[in-house]
Formats: structure tokens, C-alpha cells, sequence
């Protein structure tokens, strides 16, 4: 469960990088690290938790105000996660906390997630994300993002 929350942790950096397309230099946005502040069981089907996200900045300034998503397992959808909000500072490299809730799908199980960690493969892991970003400069929101099929696996070290 652990790895698949620093997985989601993973897809949600993406997806905050890809949100701001068309400002210059994002495609240098880096993640430097990734780690979990901490986890809490809120109930057998949900836990919140703080991710720490170490983030190269070299843009502008933005605000993401909310992602939130489903990850599949094989098309079973596994789990639903949302997110605090977090600004990323411009033309800085720091890490980041950001609050994230996980809730088990309908039909899936802690056993189905602990088997999928169990392999310790994202092979057959999709995402599906919604990103709400503003522009810190100017504050104007912009229209949600969505990416969806995103393979988990190309995210993975090889």
C-alpha cells in the first residue's frame, strides 16, 4: 500500500508539471525525491496521508488547487485519491508537503491492494487525473487538466 501511494504521489507531480503546459521552461520541472511524511489509517477502506515532494522549479510560480483521480489495476479501478492544495514556488528547488487521501473502489479490497504491492511491478497500473491550477501570478483559474490512461509503469526506475 505504501509503494502504491509513493506511485500516486509519482503520477500526481506528472500531472501537476503537465498542467502548467505552455508556460516556458516546465518541461525542466524535475522531481529530485519522493517520500511520505506519514500514512493514517481513517478506516479499513481509506487513509490519509502527507507526501513529501522535492521539486526543480526553474518556471513561474503556480498553484495547484486540487488533483484528484482514479488508479485501475488490469481496468479494475483499485482506489480513488484526492489532494490538498500545494504552490510551487518559481526558479526554486524544495520539498514539498502535500496532503493526499486514498479510498479503496467499490469491489476492491485491502487483499487486492496488497497483492498488487506484493509484486512489486506497476505493470498494469493506469491513472486517470483531474488537475485544477491557477497562475500564482495573476490568480486566474485555469480549466481543469485531464489525463487519463496514464501507465504507472513509466514512471518506475528501470
Amino acid at each position: 500500500m505504501v509503494k502504491t501511494i509513493k506511485h500516486i504521489g509519482l503520477v500526481l507531480l506528472t500531472a501537476l508539471l503537465l498542467c502548467s503546459c505552455g508556460v516556458s521552461k516546465v518541461k525542466d520541472i524535475s522531481l529530485s525525491s519522493v517520500g511520505i511524511a506519514y500514512i493514517v489509517p481513517t478506516s479499513l477502506r481509506s487513509m490519509d496521508g502527507k507526501l513529501l515532494l522535492g521539486i526543480n522549479n526553474p518556471a513561474m510560480s503556480f498553484a495547484v488547487n486540487e488533483v484528484t483521480g482514479t488508479v485501475r489495476y488490469n481496468e479494475k479501478e483499485i482506489a480513488h485519491f484526492s489532494t490538498g492544495s500545494i504552490e510551487l514556488e518559481g526558479k526554486t528547488d524544495q520539498v514539498y508537503e502535500l496532503p493526499c487521501s486514498v479510498e479503496l473502489a467499490e469491489g476492491a479490497s485491502l487483499l487486492d491492494v496488497l497483492i498488487i504491492a506484493s509484486k512489486r511491478s506497476l505493470q498494469g497500473l493506469k491513472a486517470d487525473v483531474d488537475v485544477h491550477a491557477a497562475l500564482k501570478k495573476n490568480g486566474v483559474l485555469r480549466a481543469p487538466f485531464q489525463f487519463r490512461d496514464l501507465d504507472l509503469s513509466s514512471f518506475s526506475k528501470k
